[in-house]
Parts: C-alpha cells; sequence; structure tokens
C-alpha cells in the first residue's frame, strides 16, 4: 500500500480521535449529572476526576503500546487502538452510573496510544527531512476535530446526552474498518526488538532514552512546555466567564477560533516557515509567540483582544513538530516507538499536574479573600513556565551542538 494511504490513514485516525474528544464536550455535564443525580456543581468535580482518570491510563500504558509497537509492528497496536477507542464510547453511552463512567475512561487512556502509534508510523515512513512537516499534521487534525467536534456534539446532544458517544463510537469503527483495508505495516521485521517490560513502563522508557542527552533535554523543554500549555484548556471557560461574563457560545466560538488558527499554521504556515528557517530557529519562534500570547490574555482588558493575541498564539504549534522532528532524528528506527511512547506519558504527566496547578491559581487569585484580583494569575505562569522550557531547549541545544 502507498504511503499517500499510510498517512491519510494516520490524518483521519488522528482527526476521528479530536472529533470523538470535541464531540462529547457539550454534553459531558449533562450525562454526568443523570447517571449520578447531582447538580453541576459536583458534575464539574467527578469531569475532574474523570479527566485525570484518563490521563493516568494514558500515562501508564502509552510506553508499553509503543514497545509493542516495536516489537510487533506499528498495525495490530493501532487497530486495537481504534478497536478501545469504539468500546469506550459505546460504554460511555449507555453507562448506568459514575462507574461505568470511569471504567470508560480507563479503557479509553489506553487506547489514546493511538497518538504514540501514529507519531511512530510517520517517522517510519517518512523521509527525516520532511518528518517536521508531517508531525504538523497531528496538531492540524487535532485543530480540525476541534473545530468540527464541539458544533456536532452540540447540535446531537439535542436528541439526547448520549447520542454524541453512539456517533463517536461509529466514527471510530469506521476507521478501524478502513485502516483494515488500507494500512500497511511500516516498521520492517530487521527493525524490530525484543519487548523489554523494564522498558515499558513511564519511567523505564525515559530512563533507557539516558544515553541521548541531546533528547533528554528535550524532553524536559517540552515537559515544561506543556505544563504551562495546559492552562489553556483548564481555565479558558472560567476565566472568559469571570473577567469578561462570556456566554457558553461566546467560549465555544473562541475555541473554534483557535481551533481554525491551528489548522492554519500546521497544515499551511509550518510546511512553508520550516524549509526556510530550519527546526531550531521555528522552534524559538513557537516560544517568543506562545510567551506573548499568554502575557496578552494575563492582562487583557476586553474581550476582543483575547482574539487579538490568540493569533501569535497559535505560532507555539511551531514548537512541538520541531521539536520532535529534532529528537527523532537522533534516535534510531527500532527506538521510534519508545521515545514516541515516552513522549507521550510525559505528556500525559503534565495532563496531571498541570489542570489542578491552573485552575487553583486561578480560583486563589479570584476567591474573595484573595491578596490580589488577577483572574490572568494562570496565564502569567504559564507564560513563565514557557521562558523556562525555552531555556532548557537552547541549552539542550548548545550541548549538541
Amino acid at each position: 500500500m502507498s504511503h499517500k494511504y499510510t498517512i491519510t490513514f494516520v490524518f483521519t485516525t488522528l482527526l476521528i480521535d479530536s472529533i470523538g474528544f470535541g464531540i462529547i464536550l457539550p454534553v459531558m455535564p449533562q450525562l454526568i449529572m443523570s447517571v449520578s443525580g447531582e447538580g453541576l456543581s459536583s458534575a464539574a468535580r467527578y469531569g475532574g476526576w474523570l479527566m485525570m482518570v484518563y490521563a493516568l491510563m494514558q500515562f501508564f500504558f502509552s510506553p508499553i503500546m509503543g514497545n509493542i509497537s516495536d516489537r510487533f509492528g506499528r498495525r495490530p497496536v493501532l487497530l486495537l487502538s481504534l478497536l478501545l477507542l469504539g468500546i469506550d464510547y459505546l460504554v460511555m453511552a449507555w453507562a448506568p452510573t459514575l462507574l461505568w463512567l470511569f471504567a470508560g475512561r480507563m479503557v479509553a487512556g489506553i487506547a489514546a496510544s493511538t497518538y504514540s502509534t501514529c507519531y511512530a508510523v510517520i517517522a517510519d515512513s517518512t523521509e527525516p527531512e520532511k518528518r517536521a512537516q508531517t508531525f504538523g499534521l497531528v496538531g492540524a487534525a487535532f485543530g480540525l476535530g476541534f473545530i468540527i467536534g464541539p458544533v456536532v456534539g452540540g447540535l446531537l446532544g439535542e436528541y439526547g446526552a448520549r447520542v454524541p458517544f453512539i456517533a463517536a463510537a461509529c466514527l471510530a469503527f469506521a476507521n478501524l474498518v478502513f485502516g483494515f483495508f488500507v494500512m500497511p505495516e511500516t516498521l520492517a521485521k530487521e527493525n524490530r526488538r525484543p519487548f523489554d517490560l523494564r522498558r515499558a513502563n513511564p519511567m523505564g522508557t525515559l530512563l533507557a532514552l539516558r544515553k541521548y542527552p541531546m533528547v533528554i533535554g528535550m524532553i524536559s523543554a517540552l515537559f515544561l512546555f506543556l505544563l504551562g500549555h495546559h492552562a489553556l484548556p483548564s481555565t479558558w471557560t472560567y476565566y472568559t466567564i469571570e473577567k469578561f461574563q462570556w456566554s457558553e457560545s461566546q467560549v465555544g466560538y473562541s475555541f473554534a477560533f483557535v481551533g481554525a488558527l491551528m489548522v492554519f499554521t500546521q497544515a499551511v504556515l509550518l510546511r512553508r516557515v520550516l524549509p526556510v528557517i530550519g527546526q531550531h530557529k521555528a522552534a524559538l519562534a513557537g516560544f517568543v509567540f506562545c510567551i506573548v500570547s499568554f502575557i496578552g490574555y494575563a492582562f487583557a482588558s476586553s474581550g476582543y483582544m483575547l482574539y487579538v493575541f490568540m493569533i501569535p498564539g497559535a505560532l507555539q504549534g511551531f514548537v512541538m513538530p520541531s521539536m520532535q522532528s529534532i529528537m527523532s532524528g537522533h534516535i534510531p528506527a527500532n527506538s521510534q516507538g519508545e521515545l514516541q511512547g515516552g513522549l507521550a506519558s510525559m505528556s500525559s504527566l503534565t495532563s496531571i499536574l498541570s489542570p489542578p496547578l491552573m485552575t487553583g491559581t486561578f480560583a486563589f487569585f479570584t476567591a474573595a479573600a484573595a491578596p490580589l484580583y488577577f483572574p490572568g494569575a494562570s496565564f502569567l505562569l504559564a507564560a513563565m513556565l514557557t521562558v523556562c522550557s525555552m531555556l532548557v531547549f537552547m541549552r539542550a541545544e548548545a550541548r549538541w551542538k
């Protein structure tokens, strides 16, 4: 099967994963309230715990799936992940109790290995000089899905809180069938390696990469970058309602605008800018624009200013594809799955740590007893973390040179 179909399937898989994530956002509170019998406040608390369970499972299972793909190939792991994802949506659609919702999120966390496996497929089937542009498809797929998903979920939610989950399951199973017929194996048998449980765990995966000091430095930089990045999904809704009294629809429009900018940045700009300035300068530019946007969000005095700062903020989409491409160029073919699994676990760790940090910062500076009323405090904290990330990146890059 041609490389064209391989990348098409990877893009479709990531797009459907993103749509599936976005499609359930508008109805998740209603579903939690219906199965728990409690109000919105309690539903929000349960929702946070559900996010944590998902991130924990992804943290522990992504390196396992990545190492399995280095042993048995990408195709079986990717198809299994899609099967689990479809099952998760059906469980969520049927769930009669909160316990079943948690079970569904656990399955989803395991199925989230589609991301690390897709990254490994890209590394297998793309020339080194084109990897960064292709990695950018991941961000483009997420951005496009983030535009489509919430809109579709809101419309389907009018027919019941469980309907969007059924639709998401149908999408996952349809892509599973598509992949079964068009997805080839991209990891040659001579490039496979035995499965090693010591390397197939979150810490073991990262420790196995110690022999690549530059990669460890880059992973540390990405950790700080993502720790700050989660300020957006964690506190954006609360911040815009608190400071600008935005309605739910206004918040939704802002998410759609961000998604559109992500698609443009990673599907169009990235492919044109990278060949001109290179991976290292592209990453640095992404850091700088990200810092500018976070500071702008923190001190914005009117709602329209947020849209202005979303534009430079979208250029942070240069950071991860560039850094992933740099790292993959320092890793042998039979360890690409391990690298991507380690990155996915690190990303999951920030998904566990950052939301309570960011929402706690927001809550502290908006409480009645706050020493200083500052709703944008979490974004200022995110800007500081991004500055630290950029400095670590530059240090790792200097050592490599």
